[in-house]
């Protein structure tokens, strides 16, 4: 009989790890984040389905650089889709060759959203390593944009590992699930990744759901500034 019932729970459990991911409606900004994964994107019809913005993949290690980066980059600004691309971070890399990788591909223009240093991997490394390498990735990225990254990770990896340490940074957190994240020390989220199984228009296949921890005028503020022009009276 217990045998029974574990495999009546089984049956009930795989399928629900297929649902689709359901839009969130109670939240007012909604985006997406992409890479090669999901192929040839038509982004005028996402655009026409009230996607705020969107995050691309861009770099990865040292040299890896995403097939599809140059174009996703371009047409989400054709689209007038806020963006921000993101590097995928590897611990066991020189981070000042990772952040060398990043800056090379992406040129920044005011109104884009932070860059984003996608961390969920630890590999090989002591903690402390894993921090210190984050960190000097954080430092030269937002020196060379003048603005500060967004750090995304996932709710475990986060309380683990980086809850403590950068709480001067914006956060975009995953967790697959309808209620919020909650993180370590009662650090509130800008951006939550709350389903990996959504279905949108314009992409074959799933794709990532998020939202923003604010309104549109709100997401304006966090993107890049123009810079300053100073003028001197004589």
């Amino acid at each position: 009989m217990r045998y029974f019932i574990s495999i009546l729970a089984l049956m009930v459990l795989v399928p629900s790890c297929q649902y689709e991911t359901v839009q969130m409606d109670e939240f007012e900004v909604h985006g997406i984040d992409v890479s090669h994964y999901q192929a040839q994107i038509n982004w005028d019809t996402i655009a026409d389905q009230h996607v705020a913005f969107g995050f691309v993949k861009a770099t990865e290690g040292a040299t890896h650089v995403d097939t599809l980066f140059c174009r996703n980059w371009s047409e989400m600004e054709r689209v007038g889709i806020k963006r921000g691309a993101y590097h995928f971070f590897r611990p066991q890399t020189s981070p000042v060759s990772q952040a060398q990788n990043f800056i090379q591909q992406v040129q920044m223009k005011d109104g884009d959203l932070p860059p984003v240093l996608d961390v969920e991997v630890k590999g090989d490394v002591s903690k402390r390593r894993l921090v210190d390498a984050v960190r000097t990735w954080m430092i030269i990225v937002e020196s060379r944009y003048d603005i500060k990254p967004i750090l995304y990770t996932n709710v475990k990896f986060y309380n683990r590992y980086l809850a403590g340490h950068f709480d001067d940074y914006p956060v975009w957190i995953a967790r697959y699930n309808t209620r919020e994240p909650r993180l370590a020390g009662g650090r509130q989220w800008d951006f939550w990744q709350y389903g990996n199984k959504g279905l949108i228009n314009g992409i074959d296949g799933y794709v990532d759901f998020n939202v923003f921890q604010g309104n549109l005028l709100e997401l304006e503020d966090f993107c890049k500034p123009p810079a300053q022009v100073y003028s001197y009276a004589d």
